[in-house]
């Protein structure tokens, strides 16, 4: 049983108490409205109610948390804006496009099915950080919520209700500004996706073949949460791309986590080429035209720092969490931000991790390139990074850290954000998850060997902690 909340949101299993139960579903969605009306209350038109878009990934479980986030908005006086099935990103975009006060993604990301949860962003249409968290959490524990009269209810409006066009369509427009289309087009590329049976399947196959004209290959398509393989898109997990790939004679194979934030990717040559280069790829594409600092966060690999400094760029550290890194991205103005998990942040679509906006820049890229994806990655800086987790309640977390710092005395340390140990030619970070009771133990050197042998290390002194 478990249910973790933070400030950014919250993530719970289904059927378990406490879980994500539709009890605690329903408060949660009125702390939102609560919220929301706060900062209509300063903002908003006199006589309009606040907007709230809601969106889900295809999880089964996410008609029911559905029913109970709309209950909570609309007895708050909120009105509910449903796009139904659709990506993170969309949404984000949505509540900038709609002028919505707010917004609130239904998705668990790449956790496995028995768990759901709720994403909210701010009026801006980004994920929520600690001063905008912080009394969302006040409010869970007081429960002084804003429930509204018989009169003043919300009201619930699809978002297919008067309007021509799909709910990712402004999404599809704000990446296409991005990239030469038309030269995308002319190098029609043979694409496989898999989508994971996740949101992306609503969307995605759409955007690569009607928008940006590649041969497409659709993989996982059915939006309905039933997943064909374990969701996280991880070397481990994404054999059968790699596989279909050569099948279908493709140039490129991206891999969407189920809420469509996240994007690993493959090519015929090297195989998996991860999540790690998605925002490496996008970085080197982007800097070499537009100039400007590079966010990335402590867990990200540090071949970003060797393109921006390629580039001439200023290159930044954030803590963990894509609302510490869109933060710094805002204090920096960033050109470009991002996550090592395959997230890319680009602020003219929206402070939001985008999976589209990660194709459309390798797409573009190798459109400009006239090369091929292999050679491009074998063109950038070469560091094999490692990631594991293991299972640990969030109580024995500084314990861990201490007994790592004493471990390892003569590596630079840095704390704030769990713990990273950094060398000369090598780094290791350990840090509790925000979504899953677990600590990701991450290490980078020259050789996977080394790597591997940092992280193995890492767990044997956390076990023992």
């Amino acid at each position: 049983m478990a249910r973790i909340l933070s400030i950014s949101g919250l993530r719970g299993t289904l059927g378990d108490r406490p879980g994500l139960d539709p009890e605690y579903v329903t408060r949660f969605a009125m702390a939102i409205g609560t919220l929301a009306q706060r900062h209509h209350a300063t903002t908003g038109s006199q006589g309009e109610r606040p907007k709230v878009v809601v969106a889900r990934d295809g999880r089964p479980s996410g008609v029911m948390v559905r029913h109970a986030v709309t209950a909570g908005l609309l007895a708050t006086g909120c009105d509910v804006i449903d796009a139904d099935i659709a990506m993170t990103p969309t949404c984000g975009v949505l509540v900038q496009h709609l002028g919505a006060t707010m917004g609130l993604q239904i998705t668990a990301s790449h956790n496995p099915a028995e768990w759901n949860g709720l994403k909210p962003f701010n009026a801006g249409g980004s994920v929520l950080n600690a001063e905008e968290g912080q009394p969302l959490l006040e409010l869970l524990e007081s429960g002084d919520f804003h429930l509204a009269r018989h009169d003043a209810l919300g009201h619930f409006q699809p978002l297919s209700e008067g309007r021509t066009e799909g709910p990712a369509a402004a999404h599809f427009e704000r990446v296409e500004s991005l990239v030469d289309v038309a030269a995308i087009k002319r190098l029609a590329p043979k694409v496989v996706v898999d989508c994971c049976r996740g949101a992306g399947g609503m969307h995605t196959p759409q955007f690569l073949r009607d928008r940006l004209g590649c041969r497409t290959t659709v993989l996982g398509g059915q939006p309905d949460g039933q997943f064909e393989h374990t969701p996280e898109p991880t070397r481990e997990n994404l054999a059968g791309l790699v596989d279909r790939l050569a099948e279908a004679g493709a140039a490129v194979g991206f891999a969407q986590d189920p809420d469509a934030d996240r994007l690993a990717i493959v090519c015929p040559e090297l195989g998996y080429i991860g999540e790690e280069l998605t925002l490496a790829l996008a970085a080197d594409h982007v800097l070499a035209s537009r100039k400007g600092p590079l966010v990335v966060n402590g867990s990200t690999s540090r071949v970003c720092a060797d393109i921006a400094a390629k580039h001439g760029c200023d290159f930044h550290r954030s803590h963990v969490g894509e609302a510490n890194v869109t933060a710094m991205m805002k204090q920096v103005e960033a050109v470009l931000g991002g996550e090592g998990n395959g997230g890319v942040i680009e602020p003219r679509v929206g402070y939001v991790r985008d999976s589209l906006v990660s194709m459309a820049y390798v797409l573009d890229g190798l459109a400009a390139r006239g090369t091929t994806l292999a050679d491009w990655v074998r063109s950038l800086p070469r560091y094999e990074i490692v990631k594991d987790k293991v299972t640990c309640p969030r109580e024995r977390v500084d314990a861990v850290v201490a007994a790592l710092q004493s471990t390892y005395p003569d590596a630079d340390a840095t704390t704030g954000d769990g713990l990273r140990l950094d060398w000369p030619d090598r780094w290791l970070q350990v840090r509790a998850s925000n979504t899953e009771p677990i600590v990701r133990v991450i290490a980078e050197a020259p050789s996977a060997e080394d790597a591997r042998a940092l992280v193995d290390a890492g767990l044997g002194v956390i076990n023992a902690a």
